[in-house]
């Protein structure tokens, strides 16, 4: 086995996005492009990547480093294909030797398996291997030309095939890996004697046939290496990724009511025996524990759920969302970086933000925790054993110790011991008949303007 390197070229400006924002940076399933390309990539353990980008792409590379720290960001500050672009990592894999694979930032379904396959593919008389696959309609790609040995002798972009060689099904992915020193010594030779007047990287393989080398071939599902030029083709990429989620949920021990209906994020992660109701939403970082039922119509981003839990329906956990295991967040419920005890309930209506709430508590419909005082975010601690009684608010920094009892209606803005009562309410005042005489005040005031 030999160390690994990664050049991944995401300079492509995209503008068939029409969006302010670099393509590879666009999401699917809650990753960017790039991310996916990456992550792939990373189960090849790789000991060093440079990502090539463009000018003003600093958003780019700061997302590079998310998911490989440490890679090189270089800038191609002229876009004259992808040989220059390659030729312009070069200085960021100084010193070393080994297999270098080149991505794509904008094919993010590239797998693990045919990353592993293509770099396994070279050897002693074979320095470079391609990633091909037979297009359902080959037009627009490269075409793989083949040697009679079984070799890959070409690639020929479109533009520059002739008409026999434009009949292939065999077709380029761009994708490819090569040793380093044969990359190093054949780059240089490649010309921008086409179409375009560019430096195509797929040179590359014509001329290591000259070199009488041996050019490998590892093959892939066309809809693996499908590329993303505009929303279009975005949206056809997300189609596909939740396809593949759902599958594995579903092989995985989750029952989805509804599959269609279900959209996951590309790090979601649920149990067994997990059951996820019509129309749930899942943003990145969510974990779900084995046994919890997710109910219809429920939102959830950036939260863990213990085992047993019961969310929703209508139910919305935010970032920092911790759910206990057994609890219960019901309909209409908002939960923000709040930690929700053992077994603890909100089943309506109610907000809990920057709070700890302890096990087997109550909160009751309508209750909300005032964490926010126009300036800063306060903590309400909520201990075990708790009873909130509907329509109260908390006002925090607040604490609101072990088996108290908070009364419904009341807004508490101090600290309540355990097992006190916390009531604050203003007086109740009932005045017998009032509402008859008001109903005949008003009915005789209604008259008179009718006679008018």
């Amino acid at each position: 086995m030999t160390d690994i390197a990664l050049i991944v070229l995401a300079a492509g400006k995209g503008t068939r996005m029409k969006s302010d924002l670099p393509k590879v940076m666009h999401r699917a399933a809650g990753r960017t492009l790039l991310g996916h390309v990456l992550s792939s990539a990373a189960a090849l353990s790789p000991k060093r990547a440079v990502v090539v980008v463009g000018p003003d792409m600093d958003a780019v590379g700061l997302e590079a480093q998310r998911y490989f720290p440490g890679c090189n960001v270089v800038i191609q500050e002229e876009r004259r294909g992808t040989a220059h672009a390659v030729s312009v990592a070069k200085a960021g894999l100084d010193g070393f030797s080994g297999t270098i694979l080149v991505l794509y930032a904008d094919v993010p379904l590239i797998q693990e398996t045919s990353l592993t396959s293509l770099s396994g593919a070279l050897g002693k008389k074979t320095p470079l291997a391609v990633l091909g696959f037979e297009a359902a309609n080959p037009r627009g790609y490269g075409r793989l030309l083949k040697a009679r040995n079984g070799s890959i002798r070409a690639i020929r972009e479109e533009l520059d095939a002739s008409p026999q060689e434009r009949k292939i099904r065999l077709c380029n992915s761009g994708i490819l890996s090569v040793n380093s020193s044969a990359l190093w010594k054949l780059l240089p030779q490649i010309k921008d004697t086409n179409a375009k007047r560019e430096f195509y990287l797929t040179d590359l393989v014509e001329l290591a046939a000259k070199a009488r080398l041996q050019v490998g071939l590892v093959t892939c599902a066309e809809a693996e290496v499908a590329g993303v030029n505009d929303r279009v083709q975005l949206a056809a990429i997300e189609a596909e990724l939740q396809a593949q989620y759902r599958r594995a949920a579903m092989l995985g021990g989750a029952t989805l009511v509804a599959p269609e209906t279900v959209y996951f994020s590309a790090d979601t992660r649920t149990g067994t025996d997990v059951v996820i109701e019509p129309n749930v939403f899942f943003g990145p970082g969510v974990t779900v524990g084995d046994h919890v039922h997710i109910l219809a119509n429920s939102h959830l981003e950036g939260a863990s759920i213990g085992s047993d839990a019961r969310i929703g329906p209508f139910a919305r956990l935010r970032p920092g969302a911790d759910i206990g295991e057994g609890a219960h967040i019901g309909n209409f419920v908002e939960v923000k970086k709040a930690v929700i005890g053992r077994g603890a309930k909100a089943n309506h209506l109610t907000y809990i933000g920057d709070a700890k709430v302890g096990a087997g508590s109550n909160i009751g419909a309508g209750t909300i925790t005032c964490n926010y005082d126009g300036f800063e975010k306060h903590l309400t601690d909520i201990g075990s054993g708790v009873f909130v009684g509907s329509n109260t608010a908390l006002v925090a920094p607040v604490k609101v110790g072990d088996g108290a009892n908070i009364a419904a209606g009341s807004v508490i803005t101090q600290d309540v011991p355990a097992d006190a009562l916390a009531i604050s309410r203003s007086v109740l005042q009932v005045r017998q008949g009032w509402a008859s005489r008001y109903r005949k005040m008003k009915q005789s005031r209604k008259a008179a303007k009718a006679k008018v």
